[in-house]
Parts: C-alpha cells; sequence; structure tokens
C-alpha cells in the first residue's frame, strides 16, 4: 500500500501556478430604451483582468442620464410621507440613495416620499430582467493559459501542451471526451458540467469554479504530466435560503452634456464569475523517504508479532492450547 499505491518512495512538491484569461463572443441586443446594439468583450467582461478570475456579465439594469440633484426616494416603509414631519433633513439609513431634504414629494399620482439630494433618477432595481439581458453570453468562449512550476524538481509545464499547434487551437472547444485538454472552454458547457442551468443562473449571477489538477509522476516522462480539468458551483444554491442570491455589483459611466453638466449611467451588473483554481502535487523517487519508509515497515512488522501473541495467547479460546505449543515447560532439576 505505501510503496504502490501511496508511492511512499517519492519525494513530492506542491504546485505553483499562474493564470490568464482571454474571452471572446459578441452578442446583439434590441431593447426600447438602447434599440439595436453589440455587445462584445470590453462591454461585458469587467474588470478587464483579474487574478486568477475572470467575470463574465450576463444581465443588467440601467439607469440612464443621473444628474446630482434634489428628486424622490425610492418607496418604502421608511420613505414613504403624508407630510413635511414625516422627512428628516440630513437623515441618512443603509439603503439610501441620497440624503434627505426634510421635504415630502410625490413620487407618483398616489404615493409621496422623502425628497432626497442625490444622482437623480434613482435606481429602481425591484424588477430583474428575465429572461437574462445577455442570454447569448451562453455561446461565450473563454481560453484559459495556465503555467506550472514544481520549484523542488525545478519542472515547469503549461496546459497548452506540446501537442497542440495554432490551427488545433483556434478551432477546438474543450470536451471530457472528444478535446479533453483544449484550453478553450464554452462558457454554457461549463455551468451544464457543473449541473446547472445557465440562463437560469445568468438572471440572477453567481460563482463557477473551473478546477485544474496538476498530479504528476516525475519518474515517468514529462509527457503524462498533463491537465484534468473539472467543474463546479461555488455559491451555493439552496431553496430554502433565498436570500441575496447571486453576484452583482455597481459601476458607473460618467460624461459631460454639451451643457458642461456632469451626467453617468448607472449600471447595476449581475454575471457569472469563474474561479480558477489550481491544484496539484508531484512526486519524483528520492533516497531519504524510501529508507524511511522502509523501516517503518520492518518497525510495523515486529509490532505485528507482539500482537498477534498477545490475541493468540490472552484473547482466544484455546489459548491454554497455543500456550503450551509456544512455550516448552522443564523441570527444576534441583527441585
Amino acid at each position: 500500500w505505501v510503496f504502490l499505491w501511496e508511492k511512499g518512495y517519492q519525494e513530492t512538491d506542491s504546485v505553483v501556478s499562474s493564470v490568464t484569461t482571454k474571452v471572446k463572443g459578441v452578442a446583439l441586443t434590441n431593447t426600447s430604451t438602447l434599440g439595436a446594439r453589440i455587445w462584445d468583450v470590453a462591454d461585458y467582461v469587467i474588470p478587464p483582468q483579474e487574478e486568477n478570475a475572470v467575470f463574465v456579465m450576463t444581465n443588467l439594469i440601467l439607469t440612464l442620464n443621473q444628474r446630482q440633484g434634489r428628486c424622490p426616494e425610492l418607496p418604502d416603509d421608511k420613505t414613504e410621507c403624508m407630510g413635511k414631519n414625516d422627512c428628516v433633513p440630513g437623515y441618512v439609513s443603509t439603503h439610501s440613495n441620497g440624503i434627505q431634504t426634510g421635504e415630502c414629494v410625490p413620487y407618483n399620482s398616489s404615493i409621496k416620499t422623502c425628497e432626497i439630494f442625490a444622482w437623480c433618477p434613482v435606481e429602481d432595481d425591484y424588477y430583474i430582467p428575465k429572461p437574462a439581458f445577455l442570454r447569448e453570453a451562453e455561446n461565450f468562449t473563454i481560453l484559459v493559459k495556465n503555467n506550472i512550476w514544481y520549484p523542488k524538481f525545478n519542472f515547469s509545464k503549461r496546459n497548452i501542451l506540446p501537442t497542440i499547434n495554432s490551427t488545433y487551437l483556434k478551432n477546438c472547444i474543450y470536451d471530457s471526451e472528444t478535446d479533453p485538454f483544449c484550453p478553450i472552454f464554452r462558457l454554457g458547457k461549463i455551468v451544464e458540467a457543473a449541473g446547472q442551468d445557465f440562463q437560469e443562473m445568468a438572471v440572477e449571477g453567481g460563482v463557477m469554479a473551473l478546477q485544474i489538477n496538476w498530479d504528476c509522476n516525475l519518474d515517468r516522462a514529462a509527457s503524462h504530466c498533463v491537465p484534468k480539468y473539472s467543474f463546479r458551483r461555488l455559491d451555493n444554491k439552496d431553496p430554502a435560503h433565498t436570500v441575496s442570491p447571486g453576484y452583482n455589483f455597481r459601476f458607473a459611466k460618467y460624461y459631460k452634456d454639451s451643457n458642461g453638466t456632469e451626467s453617468r449611467t448607472l449600471v447595476k451588473a449581475y454575471g457569472i464569475r469563474f474561479d480558477i483554481i489550481v491544484f496539484g502535487k508531484a512526486g519524483k523517487f528520492d533516497v531519504i523517504p524510501t529508507m524511511i519508509n522502509i523501516g517503518s515497515g520492518l518497525a510495523l512488522f515486529g509490532v505485528a508479532t507482539v500482537l498477534c501473541d498477545i490475541v493468540v495467547l490472552y484473547c482466544m479460546k484455546k489459548k491454554y492450547y497455543y500456550r503450551e505449543k509456544k512455550y516448552k515447560y522443564v523441570e527444576d532439576y534441583e527441585l
């Protein structure tokens, strides 16, 4: 077990890794707000580069032409008012979009809310677009370039194997059966391989893991050291716990209009973050662990003999019979 299965004759080392990614894909949307629009990598990959991760926006809520000024707050149990006395000047709650001015103004024809000084109009994110705004992201692809190094053995390699040429790389898509070493992954296939539904996940976002395992036996040829890919969802999807699901954040694009007034477009972005997790170990023959495990094995054989004697001579039903066979009793001639 120690020598054959656990390779007790080898010295081991943990992997050191670096990862870079490149996403490709174009989507077309046509809405009453934006009209026909093309979305490319510069629009939906935010930020352009992360460490061992990439975020792809799949859904969004846009608030156009915001300017700093006074406007009614979104209605809830703390912002609805009947008169000026219900609003406190300078009041800010955790969920406020701005600072209350102390005035009570109409939000619509039937509701009044406290007026705030904020970026107006305020964002209304109550309704999330369904289906996802960028549902075509299912067909986007991500190229994962992974370089690994085992410093103890001075062994390095990358997941774009020497057998892969540029022609193959331009046309391949990872498949566990037909193309297990292709480093280009279709986003929909990653989510599907983890047992999830992409279109459902794209609405509110989530976190996926793309795992790369480098377990290498360096006593064999370097060509046998190859990556193994696996996929799983990291954020908990529990029907019984649906508070604050998915993954989203906000960012803004600022500009000045013809009058020189600063304005912005606020984006609440929902999407899927793909974390690339690299792990593994390498082993190579070394005299020291070999001798240590041989010595441990011999010591265990000695312990086994003692344990067997204890069981046979003191625990079994025929212990007296075995004792007579193991020991020879002689008489004391002096007596």
